[in-house]
């Protein structure tokens, strides 16, 4: 089967040479392997152990393993992938040691309606706690949960880029803060752990992100804008446009949380994406000239006077100055080749 992501992976294989040393034969673990961040991190992963023989092998904890298999078939039959089945407050452990445990697993897709906000806290936090105690179970000692930059809460508007250093928070009584307090609870989670068993605990912070595998039809901009100018448009901008974004494409994505899994300091939090940022408004426009063909593109509200524009981007200077990470692929081009991808599987 074609692999239509080869240029992309090689992309990641280039950056991350020295790291995959660290996981020759040994027996990774991943939640959320099925989501947008698990397929980059299987794709990367796979091909890594081919190409540099690796002996390697991945178990993916997956709801459905079946619906895995109907959407990544190329990567749900590779020899050196099992698929677990289980929810990720209750899976029974798996047999043997794990070296390397990356906790993935995240309600940031989920749509408003789907699920109630108690059970999308239990499952962020008791998620991780399961996760963690599999992790001193089957003596993994390097352990990397995907957490969010929602933990800083509403950034101010005079801060361009926020740091790790910010001491913001979500606001409690904000019903709208569960998912960003969850993965507060989920990174303290991780250093009690640390401290008690010593397990090597890395917090990798996401912004936004493009690129192949993001849902179109969910809660993310960028995907949605794509989906409406691959439509033809017009791209709906459904507030002022005023709101401003970075993206960091899903390649870059992977080397960077590969780097901070092997890497990373311990009890040391990374924001990941891009400083590169700019308003919804441009990016939608951007998203269209990509696309071309005359494609229009719909602002719903007019920006309220004297009204600072929200931010939501982060600095990225630890990652870039102790890990030596950067931002390698630009967002045009990002948004190219996530629309050429998208053609191509729906064979547009």
């Amino acid at each position: 089967m074609i692999n239509l992501l080869a240029e992309d992976i090689d992309h990641v294989l280039s950056h991350t040479q020295e790291v995959w040393e660290d996981l020759r034969g040994k027996r990774l673990f991943i939640t959320g392997g099925t989501g947008f961040f698990g397929c980059w991190l299987l794709e990367s992963f796979l091909w890594a152990n081919e190409r540099l023989g690796l002996g390697a092998e991945v178990t993916v904890l997956t709801r459905s393993p079946e619906a895995f298999r109907k959407k990544a078939p190329r990567l749900a039959s590779n020899a050196a992938v099992r698929l677990l089945a289980g929810d990720i407050r209750s899976f029974d452990f798996p047999q043997g040691a794990f070296s390397h445990i990356i906790h993935a697993a995240t309600e940031a897709g989920v749509k408003s309606g789907d699920k109630s906000l108690l059970s999308e806290m239990d499952t962020i936090t008791q998620g991780t706690r399961r996760v963690l105690d599999f992790a001193v179970h089957c003596g993994a000692k390097k352990f990397l949960l995907t957490s969010s930059g929602a933990v800083y809460g509403k950034q101010p508007p005079d801060v361009t880029h926020v740091s790790e250093d910010y001491a913001g928070s979500p606001n409690t009584m904000d019903i709208r803060s569960v998912y960003g307090e969850g993965k507060r609870f989920s990174e303290l989670l991780c250093a009690i752990y640390a401290q008690e068993h010593g397990i090597e605990t890395k917090i990798a912070r996401g912004f936004a992100f493009v690129g192949p595998y993001l849902p179109l039809d969910a809660h993310f901009a960028i995907g949605n804008f794509i989906r409406d100018g691959m439509k033809g448009g017009p791209i709906q901008v459904s507030g002022d446009g005023t709101p401003y974004r970075s993206y960091l494409y899903a390649a870059d994505l992977a080397i960077w949380l590969w780097t901070i899994l092997v890497n990373g300091t311990t009890c040391r939090e990374y924001n990941v994406g891009s400083e590169d940022s700019l308003t919804i408004a441009r990016l939608a426009r951007k998203v269209a000239d990509v696309l071309g063909s005359g494609v229009e593109v719909v602002v719903a509200q007019q920006p309220a006077p004297g009204v600072p524009p929200a931010r939501y981007a982060p600095s990225t200077q630890r990652a870039r100055t102790e890990l030596g990470l950067d931002c390698w692929i630009g967002l045009e081009e990002s948004i190219r080749r996530t629309v050429a991808w998208n053609k191509s599987i729906h064979n547009l």
